[in-house]
C-alpha cells in the first residue's frame, strides 16, 4: 500500500542505513521517476485486485493470499541475494507486531470494506495513512510533538475525511460502514509504522531482510486465523484467483522492493510522493475497468486529505533536518 515520508523514514531506518535501505545488486538502474511511477500504479491497481479477489474468497482468504504470496517473492528475492531472515527472537517478536499492524489487520479490512463500497473509495481512505502516522507517532514517539504547520496539516486532513463521508448528508450514509473500515486499515497502518519506528530503529537488518520476515509473520499469523474463522474455498475462479495472485507477488512483493528502492536511490521525501498518486490511479481504474461511480465529494475529498498530507509532511522553512 501507499508509504509516507515518516513510513519510508521508518523503514530505512529499521535496516539499519539510513536512507541507504539494503544492499543493492549491482548493474543499472530504472531511473527513480519511472519506478516512482511503476509503484503508483502497482498499488493504486492493488485496489482492483482486491475488489475482484473478493468477489469468489473471503476476506481473511485474499489477505492471507496476498501476504503469503509476497513474502514467497521475498524469500525467493532474499535467496539470490544471499541474505537471511533475521534470527533473534526478540527481533521477531516487534515483527509479528508490525505484522499485524501493517499487513495481516489492514489487508483484512480493505477486503472487507471493498465488499461494501467501491475500490476507488478504497484508495482515496487508503490516503490518509500518512495523517494516521503523524498522529500516532505524535501521542506515543517522543520528541515527535507536531508543529504549528502539520497539526494544520492534520486538520485539514481530517476535515477532508468529512467530506469524504459527506458527513453534511448525517450518518446514515449506504457507505458508512465500509468507508469507516476502510479507514480503520489506514489508521492501523499508521500504527504500524510509528512502532517500526520506536523498536524495530536499531535493528542492523537490511529491509530486504526485515521486509520478509514481516510478510512471513503476517501470513502464519492469518493461516493460524483463517480455519476458525473461514471456510476452505469450493472452487477457485480464474479472475478472482489470478487477482489475489498478482496482488500478493506484485502488489505486496515486489512493491517493497520498489518501495525499499526508492528510499535509497531518491530519499524517503521523494519516495512519499507515491501517496499522492496511489488515489488517482485506484480512482481511475475503478470507473474505467470495474464501471464504478463515486460521488463527487470523494475525489474533493481526497484533494483535501492529500493536501493536508502535504502540509503535514513538508517542513517548516529553515527548519528541515538532515540525517547524518
Amino acid at each position: 500500500m501507499s508509504v509516507d515520508s515518516s513510513a519510508a523514514e521508518a523503514t530505512a531506518a529499521a535496516s539499519g542505513a539510513g536512507t541507504d535501505g539494503s544492499p543493492s545488486a549491482p548493474g543499472p538502474r530504472l531511473d527513480w521517476r519511472i519506478r516512482l511511477g511503476l509503484l503508483a500504479c502497482v498499488w493504486g491497481l492493488s485496489f482492483l485486485f482486491i475488489k475482484v479477489g473478493g468477489e469468489a474468497f473471503a476476506p481473511l482468504q485474499v489477505a492471507l493470499a496476498r501476504v503469503a504470496f509476497g513474502a514467497v517473492t521475498l524469500l525467493c528475492v532474499l535467496v539470490l541475494r544471499r541474505e537471511r531472515l533475521p534470527r533473534a527472537l526478540p527481533l521477531w517478536a516487534h515483527l509479528a507486531v508490525a505484522a499485524f499492524l501493517l499487513n495481516a489487520l489492514p489487508f483484512t479490512l480493505f477486503t472487507y470494506a471493498e465488499q461494501r463500497i467501491p475500490s476507488a473509495l478504497a484508495g482515496i481512505c487508503n490516503a490518509t495513512t500518512p495523517l494516521f502516522t503523524l498522529l500516532s507517532a505524535a501521542l506515543v514517539l517522543p520528541g515527535e510533538r507536531p508543529t504549528r504547520r502539520s497539526g494544520s496539516g492534520m486538520l485539514i486532513g481530517f476535515l477532508g475525511v468529512l467530506v469524504v463521508f459527506g458527513i453534511w448528508r448525517g450518518v446514515g450514509g449506504q457507505n458508512l460502514a465500509g468507508t469507516a473500515t476502510a479507514l480503520c486499515a489506514a489508521l492501523s497502518m499508521g500504527a504500524g509504522w510509528t512502532y517500526i519506528r520506536r523498536f524495530l530503529s536499531d535493528s542492523g537488518q537490511s529491509s530486504l531482510s526485515l521486509s520478509a520476515a514481516q510478510l512471513l509473520a503476517g501470513a502464519v499469523e492469518l493461516a493460524l486465523a483463517a480455519p476458525f474463522l473461514t471456510t476452505l474455498p469450493s472452487n477457485f475462479p480464474l479472475g478472482p484467483t489470478l487477482s489475489v495472485l498478482v496482488l500478493g507477488a506484485l502488489g505486496t512483493g515486489v512493491a517493497f522492493q520498489l518501495q525499499y528502492g526508492l528510499v535509497r536511490d531518491a530519499g524517503a521525501t521523494v519516495a512519499s510522493m507515491v501517496t499522492y498518486l496511489v488515489p488517482i490511479v485506484s480512482t481511475v481504474t475503478g470507473v474505467v475497468v470495474l464501471g464504478e461511480t463515486v460521488a463527487w465529494n470523494a475525489p474533493v475529498g481526497a484533494v483535501v486529505i492529500l493536501a493536508g498530507a502535504a502540509l503535514s509532511a513538508r517542513p517548516a522553512a529553515g527548519g528541515a533536518r538532515r540525517k547524518p
